[in-house]
C-alpha cells in the first residue's frame, strides 16, 4: 500500500516506485533513491533519482551501490542519478533501505554538479 507522507522517506532513503519512463508510455517499479529534504516533502512532493541493475549499460555518472544489503536491494545496482524525477507521495510504494552514507553523498554531489552553480 502507498504510503502518503514524504516525511516517512529522508534523503538516502531506497524506495520502491512507479518510475516514469522517458522511453515508454507506462511507469515501471523500479528502486529510486529519495534525494530531497524535509522542505520538499512540506511542500507536497519527493524528488527521486533511479536505481537500476549494474547489468544495464552504463551512462555517465552512475554510481555502484556497494552495501547492498543495507540498501535492501538483491543484485549488484548502480544509483543513476542523471534520471531524476518528482513525484506525490501517494506513489511511494514502499521503504526497502538506505544507501550508505558515502554512496548518497555522491549522488547528492551528482546531482549538485549537473544543476551547476546559483
Amino acid at each position: 500500500m502507498p504510503t502518503a507522507n514524504a516525511l516517512d522517506f529522508p534523503a538516502g532513503s531506497v524506495v520502491v516506485v512507479p518510475f516514469p519512463s522517458s522511453d515508454r508510455l507506462a511507469e515501471k517499479r523500479h528502486p529510486a533513491v529519495v534525494v530531497s529534504g524535509a522542505a520538499v516533502a512540506r511542500a507536497g512532493y519527493v524528488w527521486i533519482t533511479m536505481i537500476t541493475s549494474a547489468r544495464n549499460a552504463g551512462m555517465a555518472g552512475d554510481i555502484p551501490i556497494a552495501d547492498l544489503g543495507a540498501a535492501g536491494l538483491g543484485v549488484a545496482s548502480t544509483v543513476r542519478p542523471f534520471k531524476i524525477a518528482r513525484i506525490e507521495p501517494g506513489s511511494v510504494l514502499r521503504g526497502i533501505g538506505a544507501l550508505p552514507p558515502v554512496t548518497a553523498e555522491a549522488a547528492f554531489a551528482a546531482i549538485h554538479d549537473w544543476v551547476g552553480p546559483a
